[in-house]
């Protein structure tokens, strides 16, 4: 499980978001951070039960850094107010679809997964394997465990047909997608319980189907 204090630390660099205060209270944050990465790690060591090329990834390959890249954002805030991990068969910077955990305090907290904007090549093969095997597709997502969690495919559309296909081909609107996610959302609460860990790995066990469906589109 987390311990209150991380959530306590990223609420408050939620209202302080700056330098100084950050570096005052560096200490505060080291400890947050060393709680998320155990954290990560046991959840690694869950996952990496149903995905075995997880299980030689330190948590410096999931953890993405809470430093925010200002140069070309409106946004000059110089931190994230959240931690964030994405489990990927070959570590965060890998274009795979994978699993991916956002810690915010305030129950904005949410598990995610699958494809986030595929570029060009990854994309074409993703909508071609939906294509070619629609049926599978849907009854992956139309699963009842799977509905229960997570309620639709999530992603941004093209307001056009995608190239080389038609308005009546039956997998269009997946087709039209920019990318393939769903998410489930998870109260501070349930990431401060005993059964924290096991409660998301069975999340991403729900979603492990869809994750090795879209893995196979780049295999």
């Amino acid at each position: 499980m987390l311990q209150q204090t991380t959530l306590d630390f990223l609420k408050k660099l939620g209202k302080n978001n700056n330098k100084a205060w950050f570096d005052k209270n560096r200490d505060t944050y080291e400890a947050a951070k060393a709680d998320f990465e155990t954290f990560v790690e046991a959840i690694k060591n869950q996952l990496a039960k149903i995905e075995p090329a997880l299980a030689d990834q330190k948590p410096k390959d999931m953890i993405f850094r809470i430093f925010r890249d200002v140069r070309f954002s409106k946004d000059k805030t110089p931190y994230k107010a959240h931690f964030g991990a994405y489990f990927s068969r070959a570590g965060r910077k890998s274009p795979d679809a994978g699993y991916y955990l956002h810690i915010q305090p305030g129950n904005k907290n949410f598990i995610a997964g699958g494809l986030w904007m595929p570029e060009g090549p990854l994309l074409k093969a993703t909508r071609q394997e939906i294509d070619y095997n629609l049926e599978e597709f849907n009854s992956i997502l139309n699963k009842a465990a799977f509905k229960k969690l997570y309620k639709s495919l999530e992603g941004e559309k093209l307001k056009t047909l995608p190239q080389g296909y038609t308005a009546d081909n039956p997998a269009i609107e997946y087709l039209k997608m920019k990318s393939f996610i769903v998410s489930t959302k998870l109260e501070d609460k349930d990431l401060l319980a005993k059964t924290a860990v096991s409660k998301i790995f069975a999340a991403f066990n729900t979603m492990q189907p869809l994750v090795n469906f879209l893995n196979r589109a780049i295999d």
